[in-house]
């Protein structure tokens, strides 16, 4: 069976999309879109990811108006906390360190909500 590579991008409505994608280029290293086809996209690195449904009463996503959420991997949750907070950007770190991880929440200047995830156990050794 074919199967999928990985994801190939996250599209969502924004009131402002050029001074979000500064946001997050400027506080998560994720860069914008680029300005032509002769440019390449934005690359991450290999790692897990899920992919899921939930709830629509689910916690994860902060207000019922909210559909969907978005986590990113991190190798350094501390220093990534510490960078965002410098910019003065609240960040709330999940004091429990779970057996897939450690995470962090915080939100973007719309409101969309982003957890920050620092991988251990299975997923931070890989497929396998």
């Amino acid at each position: 069976m074919e199967r999928v590579t990985g994801i190939g991008g996250v599209f969502f409505r924004s009131r402002d999309p050029e001074k979000l994608s500064r946001w997050y280029a400027d506080h998560l290293g994720v860069e914008p879109p680029p300005p032509s086809y002769d440019t390449s996209s934005w690359w991450q690195q290999p790692g897990p990811t899920v992919f899921t449904g939930m709830p629509a009463d689910a916690g994860h996503f902060g207000s019922p108006s909210q559909q969907w959420a978005i986590n990113f991997r991190v190798g350094d949750l501390d220093a990534m906390t510490a960078q965002l907070r410098a910019a003065g950007i609240e960040v709330e770190v999940d004091p429990q360190a779970y057996p897939n991880g450690r995470f962090a929440e915080l939100h973007d200047p719309e409101g969309n909500p982003i957890q920050l995830w620092q991988p251990d156990g299975a997923d931070l050794r890989g497929p396998g």
